[in-house]
């Protein structure tokens, strides 16, 4: 079997008390066998990070060169995705080199065309068939990843994530909860699970709701890709690079040394000044994409917080068609498109989606986690997972998904909150003290959030701040720009912000009511 299950249903950190290094640890079978034994009798058993039977030797690869510590994702034929013999290879090797003075920067990637596109849901799915055992054991992988996905996100080294190809679901959770994220012309980013009869997972609670506006839930309910450069002006990705220039990126971040004790936030800066100085400018502009623009204001109009219900968020998709007179032709055409797209999904899976990111966007970190992990528990038992997985990924050719129920009328609210109930697997994340330390966790903001692109609130605050001094557009651009140093793609992205939500009123630029 590939996924490891086990009868008890409380689930320790991702770094156990032991510190010893991990070839130390495989090289002493003795002290292997203690670990095994007390694990099965302790009350905080449900993760292992030892190997097990079927485990891929070579599925994550990981390298060494001076300071740089990197994590290569090894399944190409698979793009990478992720399963629970990569999630423990992984975990291990974090909790190795956190504890290492020689480690001092952590990076991400994925052999091939992809990243990581997703976990292996297809494993999950055949597991759920064998009944309440199946549904069990894949309850504790999403254990195992969503600990791994908490450690990197409370980790207290440098962590670079290279996007460069397909970025999706489990991908997501390995790279959009860490400081750097860096895009390249080859990305692809989404978020596809409500096409799949489940819901966005990883600590997409916590991270979409914190996008602008409404592109959050925009992104979750339709599975809609972004490409390339918009990852970046999105705010799903910090930086973006041409991918001929990751490979030099990579030796210099190898060449950096820093004192002993110097603050994380402090190295952050050092980093983000260093991924800076291999930016070489970006093929468009924001308002170029739907994450700028008149489309942009179209999806934040169509999934803003007054349509609190999937029958808002139609009606408004209906009145922008109805309205082809006054509305442009390519805004009525991505409502008809975007309609049709949430039909097609499991009505089960949007439903509890829409009510995933209202509640999520007041979720800390870790409460994030824990949640989503009750979320996944239902949505191994409900029918929707294994008929969307099924019907997409594992019959060829593919088929249409039945979903139970069919409509999204048939869902009811009392359907959805059985979602939300508490998980019967705990996930024991405190006991990961010295990166919640490092990073102020507990956390409802990230506290790197300002290695990405500012976001409207920031411009918004800095007009609030500058009072009468904010006579024009290009007085807001240039004190934003002071304020992020130059940063790359700051100046476009306030211009794009500034069309969208202000206007100039008597001589001052002031924001949109």
């Amino acid at each position: 079997m590939l996924f490891h299950a086990c009868a008890r249903r409380v689930v320790p950190s991702a770094f156990p008390i032991s510190t010893m290094p991990l070839r130390a640890r495989i090289a002493n079978p003795a002290l292997m066998a203690r670990q095994s034994s007390s694990s099965s009798s302790s009350s905080s058993s449900n993760i292992t990070l030892t190997e097990q039977p079927g485990d891929d030797p070579h599925d994550v690869l990981f390298a060494s060169h001076f300071g740089l510590r990197t994590i290569t994702l090894n399944r190409p034929k698979k793009l990478n995705s992720l399963n629970a013999s990569m999630a423990r290879k992984i975990l291990s090797r974090l909790r190795e080199w956190r504890k290492s003075q020689l480690a001092e920067v952590v990076v991400i990637k994925g052999a091939g065309r992809a990243f990581c596109a997703g976990g292996d849901v297809a494993a999950l799915a055949l597991q759920n068939q064998q009944g309440v055992e199946g549904q069990r054991a894949s309850t504790d992988y999403f254990a195992l990843e969503y600990t791994l996905d908490h450690a990197i996100a409370t980790y207290p080294k440098p962590y670079l994530a290279l996007l460069d190809g397909i970025t999706m679901g489990g991908g997501v959770g390995l790279s959009l909860h860490a400081p750097f994220r860096i895009a390249t012309e080859n990305t692809v980013f989404a978020m596809p699970e409500t096409t799949i009869g489940f819901f966005p997972d990883v600590g997409a609670s916590f991270f979409l709701p914190r996008l602008d506006g409404a592109l959050g839930l925009y992104l979750a309910l339709t599975s809609a890709q972004l490409h390339g450069v918009d990852v970046f002006w999105s705010g799903v990705a910090t930086h973006y690079l041409h991918s001929t220039s990751l490979p030099d990126l990579e030796a210099r971040l190898a060449e950096l040394r820093f004192p002993d004790s110097t603050p994380l936030q402090t190295l952050l800066r050092l980093i983000n000044s260093t991924i800076e100085e291999f930016c070489t400018g970006f093929p468009k502009p924001p308002t170029a994409s739907l994450v700028g623009g008149d489309l942009r204001a179209a999806i934040d109009y169509v999934f803003q917080p007054g349509h609190r219900s999937l029958d808002d968020i139609f009606n408004a998709l209906r009145g922008l068609e109805d309205q082809r007179q006054q509305t442009p032709p390519d805004i009525v055409d991505w409502a008809k498109k975007t309609r049709e797209t949430l039909l097609q999904r499991s009505p089960t899976s949007a439903h509890v989606t829409l009510r995933q990111l209202r509640e999520g966007a007041r979720w800390d970190i870790a409460e994030t986690f824990r949640r989503e992990l009750g979320l996944a528990e239902r949505f191994m038992s409900h029918p929707d997972f294994v008929a969307g997985v099924s019907a997409l990924l594992i019959h060829k050719p593919k088929t249409t998904p039945i979903w139970t129920p069919a409509r999204f009328e048939d869902v009811k609210a009392v359907d959805v909150a059985r979602f939300f109930s508490s998980p019967s697997t705990e996930l024991a994340l405190a006991d990961d003290v010295e990166g919640q330390t490092a990073t102020g966790w507990p956390w409802r903001m990230y506290p790197h959030s300002w290695t990405a692109l500012p976001g409207e609130g920031e411009v918004k605050r800095v007009l609030r701040e500058m009072g009468e001094k904010a006579q024009s557009g290009d007085d807001v651009v240039e004190e934003v720009v002071r304020r992020r140093d130059g940063k790359a793609g700051v100046r476009e992205k306030v211009e794009d912000i500034l069309r969208r939500k202000t206007m100039n009123e008597n001589g001052l630029v002031v924001w949109r009511t």
